[in-house]
């Protein structure tokens, strides 16, 4: 069982930090792999031509031992969840009368590369909106989901939680709907993956895309993605020379290719050597795992249950348990509360998180204790009397 990690941060003892999902504050560990990679290029000497994939090599070995994939070489470097979405949608088979179907109030970056398929290809893109009604809201949706499905879906995107408030979507659920249609399934794991067990053995999807900011506790601008069997022959958004064959023969490289890497590395950005970003991002995931999602969840389940009623009590709307990730869940408000006042009362006890509509999304880790959701239930108990 983990105990609190907070040592391992350079967080201020005066704040109350809940906001991982925001972004998380930086692992002293993987900060100083970054400063002394910042200095590794005083001397240009020093990087060899193997560093460039050895580099990589290690970042994607990281990344598919996290999510169960055996073959480091179906996971791919790219810099954010928009590009690794991107090459799916560049490899779609649509065809003009399909849909694409998407859990509704997504993050932009998961519903604009549909946006502009759907438009170009006349696809009718299908946004599955939660329910109005609080009762059984998460099982509602999933539902939901499914029956927009049919046999002219040649899509489904979703994340493996709602970012904005935790509610847990039926992975198996929706593949095996998908899979019954022929249609991909794709999945943004960024509010998840690092913090949830996720396994793509289990769940068996065709695309896998992760910001690395959050809950992998790396750097700004990095991120990893795994593509599946049915992606592995595709055409990339980018032509760079080390997502082609035989691009480790630094003195053959005008022996122009015409093939790509085998599988998903040919997805990769180019300079996804980032002989900076890459190994403290490569130091995050192995960090991560080392702890283990499933105790990062265990964790902040522990942490936090305890104080939902409290919070129930004051009127708040929380997802069930059973519907919700712990990491990761939204306090919707009582109608009579004020946002303006709640937050202004935050600010002054430099209790941080994020506010999603008329929601508070509250996102602890292992770096939380009692006295950060003290200070919370706290906080709301003066503001809302």
């Amino acid at each position: 069982m983990l105990s609190c990690q907070k040592e391992l941060f350079n967080l201020p003892d005066d704040t109350h930090y809940l906001n991982c999902a925001y972004m998380s504050p930086m692992l002293k560990s993987v900060a100083h792999v970054g400063n002394v990679a910042i200095h590794g290029k005083d001397d240009p000497t020093t990087i060899k031509p193997d560093d460039f994939f050895q580099n990589t090599k290690r970042l994607r070995e990281a990344f598919a031992t996290l999510i169960g994939v055996e073959d480091e070489r179906q996971c791919a470097i790219v810099p954010s969840v928009s590009y690794g979405l991107a090459n799916v949608a560049k490899n779609l088979k649509g065809r003009k009368g399909d849909n694409i179907v998407l859990a509704g109030e997504q993050f932009p970056s998961n519903v604009y590369a549909w946006m502009a398929l759907a438009e170009e290809h006349q696809l009718e893109l299908r946004l599955v909106e939660p329910p109005v009604e609080f009762k059984d809201r998460g099982q509602k949706w999933n539902e939901r989901i499914l029956d927009q499905m049919d046999e002219y879906t040649c899509l489904v995107s979703t994340g493996h939680v709602h970012w904005a408030d935790g509610t847990l979507f039926d992975l198996k659920a929706i593949r095996k709907r998908s899979r019954e249609v022929d249609a991909l399934m794709v999945i943004d794991g960024t509010q998840s993956i690092g913090a949830l067990p996720f396994d793509v053995a289990d769940i068996q999807p065709d695309a896998v895309v992760v910001a690395g900011y959050k809950w992998l506790m790396g750097p700004y601008a990095l991120g990893v993605a795994y593509y599946g069997p049915r992606l592995a022959d595709g055409q990339p958004i980018e032509n760079n020379w080390m997502n082609r064959l035989n691009s480790e023969n630094f003195g053959g490289l005008v022996n122009y290719q015409t093939a790509y890497q085998d599988g998903a590395i040919r997805y990769e950005m180019g300079e996804s050597a980032n002989f900076i970003l890459s190994p403290m991002l490569t130091h995050a995931i192995e960090q991560v795992q080392a702890w283990g999602p499933q105790n990062i969840q265990q964790y902040c389940a522990d942490l936090s249950l305890p104080f939902i009623p409290q919070l129930q009590a004051m009127g708040f709307q929380i997802e069930q348990d059973t519907s919700r990730a712990h990491h990761l869940f939204g306090l919707r408000l009582p109608e009579h509360a004020s946002m303006d006042v709640i937050q202004e009362a935050l600010r002054e006890r430099k209790i941080f998180v994020s506010v999603r509509g008329n929601s508070i999304r509250v996102a602890p880790h292992l770096y939380n204790d009692r006295k950060d959701f003290e200070a919370l239930v706290d906080c709301f108990g003066k503001v809302m009397r």
